[in-house]
């Protein structure tokens, strides 16, 4: 997947800007330590993590992504890796990962990844898409796709708490803290942000869609879902996070 990387900081710096407490509050990154930023997309929070003193290093499958963060953060080491086969050489304290691993559908493949860069006793840190997350925008477009002929194919991976826990607990971590709750995202554009949510993150859908009938397909999910998503003029996406902490034994 080619990823905008200008429209993912103009418009959806939410993705980033929300992942601020996950480092304050959950990680808590101490000086000198080694952080590994897994999914660091275009290093917002990557920076923030060595602003803290610690030793961090982003990685993302994206070179867009990568290009922008070694603009934006030269001081920072940024490498392009798949989470299911990265390997780097040596071993963190902690690995730390906002809003990426919904992406990774061999899950069981991003969590050994995760567990050999740790060392003993090494922290994991983590926030994804939950069961549940974004379900009124994705059961709109499925109906809008198949009206007009369509496949619509399920894409990401969304667990609940249980059965994430229960993979991490497989692959040797204990699971410290579970936090399963509902975001509502405001949107940048309250005209035109499903629309827009929908082109940052959800291209593959209309991979071998013609242009036009992709474009009246996200107008009309638009137009459908409008109603049940706006709150005071503005759009909100009907997010759910997971987010987890556990510890490499």
């Amino acid at each position: 997947m080619i990823w905008d990387a200008d429209l993912y900081k103009t418009k959806h710096a939410f993705v980033f800007e929300y992942g601020n407490s996950l480092i304050g509050d959950w990680l808590q990154p101490q000086a000198g330590e080694t952080v590994l930023d897994l999914g660091c997309g275009t290093g917002e929070l990557t920076a923030q993590l060595g602003a803290t003193g610690a030793l961090v290093t982003g990685i993302d499958a994206s070179p867009e992504m990568i290009a922008t963060a070694r603009q934006s953060f030269p001081e920072v080491a940024f490498e392009v890796g798949d989470a299911t086969n990265f390997s780097l050489p040596q071993q963190f304290d902690a690995v730390f990962s906002n809003a990426t691993l919904h992406w990774v559908r061999e899950k069981e493949k991003a969590i050994n990844r995760m567990y050999t860069h740790l060392k003993k006793g090494g922290r994991l840190v983590i926030e994804m898409g939950g069961k549940g997350n974004v379900d009124s925008i994705l059961r709109t477009l499925d109906r809008v796709m198949q009206a007009k002929g369509y496949h619509y194919a399920p894409f990401w991976y969304f667990p609940s708490p249980g059965e994430y826990a229960t993979l991490l607990e497989n692959a040797g971590f204990r699971v410290e803290r579970v936090h399963f709750f509902d975001r509502p995202t405001k949107l940048a554009d309250p005209e035109k942000g499903i629309v827009d949510w929908l082109e940052m993150f959800g291209n593959h859908f209309f991979a071998n869609i013609p242009e036009n009938d992709k474009q009246a397909i996200l107008q009309q999910v638009q137009q459908e879902l409008r109603p049940q998503v706006t709150r005071d003029g503005q759009l909100y996406a009907d997010y759910v996070r997971l987010r987890v902490a556990a510890t490499k034994i």
